[in-house]
């Protein structure tokens, strides 16, 4: 028997094991994954941003593991010679509308306890000579990493301390007795005392599996990207974002260097017909059905559908997502843009319509659900295992155990 069983080989899962195995040395743990290898869906597929947590709310979980998180992930990156690099964003008002937005934005990094600065035109310049703005927010400490290497990494550290990643282990059946879980894959049987759930985009099937009404439903959107031209990459120094659109609950169409020389740019935001669709042509009948089926979808579509409809234009127009990216930088061109691979955002949407704006855990009887962890959740990744493990130690149902893990309960 198992004491920890992890379902999902993604950053989230794996920096959970990791953070098991710092608390509880003497622990037996084993990371179950669909797929052939680790990291493939959201983080293979992750901009590679380290995100501050300025967009935050104040308060929020999100909030406080992005600003703790860019911290320990660069701490990590350092301490594993990952490559990695803090080269700051700046955040740019490009309209006159957009400086009282940009400046309750400087005001909730402050109230976030970010080490953040408000530039003006001459100082945007330096830093980025061929942006066009009114005004800027720099934020110092956002940077860039390949997520799929600190994944390699954080499972590398849980086979060192004795645990077992199981691959081509896509869970097919739970059942949840009083004392512990039996986990049951097409080739395997699998029982531990504790399940932890970090599946991502599938994180509320498998919750429902183990008998738990979430009241939420994953909805994937997929965030199309586009590469600047190598002869074009000099356009951009650092992270270039938009002010976000307090009416629609994504960043827009942002710039972003990369750890291997390359720079993004996007991405916008649409509905992908399946939950691993990476392509428009991507399609699964059963995943869209889900979606179609229930009601907050449609809430949220009513509620944004000019914003949608603008997402889906641009999707299909180079000429739009151009158009959208010369806001920043008027010198991009059409030609200036080569196709890139796309990212699926697991996105936790209630039933009344509305985003869970926050990470999202439910605490079952011999289980734990991250039922709701999009961006910043790979800058967070190390923040987000600790929790899971401090409310492990806090759950005597969970921690009173016949191992040697059971010295220290917390009430």
């Amino acid at each position: 028997m198992y004491d920890f069983l992890i379902v999902g080989g993604g950053i989230v899962g794996l920096s959970t094991g990791m953070a098991l195995y710092d608390r509880f040395p003497n622990a037996k743990v084993v990371v179950l994954e669909k797929e052939a290898e680790i990291a493939t869906h959201q983080t293979g597929h992750n901009s590679g941003v380290i995100h501050s947590g300025i967009y935050y709310k104040p308060g929020s979980f999100k909030a406080e593991f992005a600003r703790k998180g860019s911290r320990t992930m660069t701490e990590f990156c350092e301490k594993h010679e990952i490559e990695h690099d803090i080269c700051g964003k700046v955040i740019v008002a490009t309209t006159k509308e957009e400086l009282p937005l940009l400046d309750n934005l400087y005001k909730r990094g402050l109230e976030n306890k970010l080490d953040i600065q408000k530039i003006g035109v001459d100082e945007l310049k330096e830093i980025e000579p061929h942006v066009s703005g009114l005004g800027a927010i720099q934020v110092p400490q956002a940077g860039i990493v390949n997520y799929k290497q600190v994944s390699q990494k954080f499972a590398e550290i849980i086979v060192a301390n004795g645990g077992e990643i199981k691959l081509n282990a896509k869970v097919e059946n739970i059942n949840e007795e009083n004392d512990y879980v039996i986990i049951e894959t097409k080739n395997e049987t699998f029982k531990a005392r504790t399940v932890i759930n970090c599946a991502g985009l599938h994180s509320d099937r498998v919750a429902q599996a183990a008998g738990y009404q979430t009241n939420m439903q994953i909805v994937p959107f997929r965030g199309e990207y586009y590469n600047l031209v190598p002869e074009k990459r000099h356009l951009v120094k650092h992270l270039i974002y938009p002010v976000p659109n307090p009416k629609f609950p994504f960043l827009g169409v942002h710039f972003t260097r990369m750890i291997g020389g390359e720079v993004d740019a996007g991405p916008n935001a649409v509905l992908s017909f399946k939950r691993e669709g990476y392509k428009k042509t991507d399609f699964s009948a059963k995943d869209l059905a889900e979606v179609l089926r229930f009601k907050g979808f449609w809430l949220l579509a009513n509620k944004f559908m000019k914003e949608g409809m603008e997402e889906y234009a641009r999707s299909f127009s180079k000429k739009r997502f151009t158009k959208s990216l010369q806001q920043l930088i008027p010198e991009i061109k059409e030609e200036d843009l080569i196709p890139a691979p796309a990212g699926v955002r697991a996105q936790a949407l209630s039933a009344d319509g509305t985003m869970v704006d926050d990470f999202h855990i439910i605490m079952g009887k011999n289980t734990i659900h991250v039922c709701n962890a999009p961006s910043p959740a790979a800058t967070a990744s190390i923040e987000i295992g600790k929790e899971i493990v401090r409310r492990i130690s806090g759950a005597s149902h969970l921690l009173e155990r016949e191992t040697g893990i059971k010295e220290e309960v917390y009430v």
